[in-house]
């Protein structure tokens, strides 16, 4: 908005959600349907020192992989598949989404293939987080956005699971317990009956707004 000399805006809407034809097609290991190089970086290239999927899986501690497959995949099997990766790093770096996914799949018990949820869904999700520091950056954008808002401008976010949600509350309490922001949302709001039959994607969405207060 700097850049753009943009003083103020009237509101900000932040839709947390990506685009899975972009990821699946990206070529940089976000896909765990596909056999590529693990980078899950968002920008298409990257330079000596940038953190990536390889350097995640090749390079962190088992405690610090079991924490980030915890808190930012809810995990069950954390521990486990932390210690897989670390097992078969000794035996030679891992370097694409298709030894990943068997490692995981090594670490994990048969019923967990068998569910709804790709076995490999919660693992790839957390580490593509941590690459991109995501949670990070939706903390910074928001707050950013909040000091750009006229008096009575809205800021809403639109997340997609119960980490970003969790984030985005917390956030929103922070900036109103400020003073200078009004909850419009107690809860957040969710898809109708009726949208869900057009999206079925939109099945996890969750909107929170908040109100930027005159100045007194």
């Amino acid at each position: 908005l700097k850049h753009l000399e943009v003083g103020a805006i009237d509101g900000a809407l932040f839709d947390l959600g990506l685009s899975s034809t972009q990821l699946e097609e990206s070529g940089r290991g976000f896909s765990f349907l596909r056999d590529e190089p693990l980078a899950m970086t968002f920008q298409e290239e990257t330079v000596e020192g940038d953190v990536t999927a390889q350097t995640v899986v090749n390079e962190w501690s088992a405690e610090t992989l079991e924490t980030i497959l915890k808190g930012f995949g809810e995990e069950r099997f954390a521990r486990a598949i932390a210690r897989g990766i670390v097992e078969a790093r000794t035996v030679s770096p891992i370097t694409r989404t298709g030894e990943l996914v068997e490692i995981i799949r090594a670490h994990t018990p048969g019923w967990y293939h068998r569910g709804r949820t790709h076995l490999a869904t919660r693992t790839f999700q957390a580490i593509r987080m941590a690459v991109n520091d995501e949670l990070g950056s939706i903390e910074v954008g928001v707050r950013a956005a909040g000091e750009f808002l006229r008096p009575g401008g809205r800021l809403a976010v639109i997340s997609f699971h119960s980490i970003e949600d969790r984030t985005v509350k917390q956030l929103f309490l922070e900036m109103v317990a400020t003073g200078e922001f009004v909850k419009v949302t107690k809860k957040p709001i969710v898809p109708s009956e009726a949208e869900l039959k057009v999206n079925p994607r939109s099945r996890s969405a969750k909107l929170r707004i908040i109100e930027k207060l005159s100045v007194v």
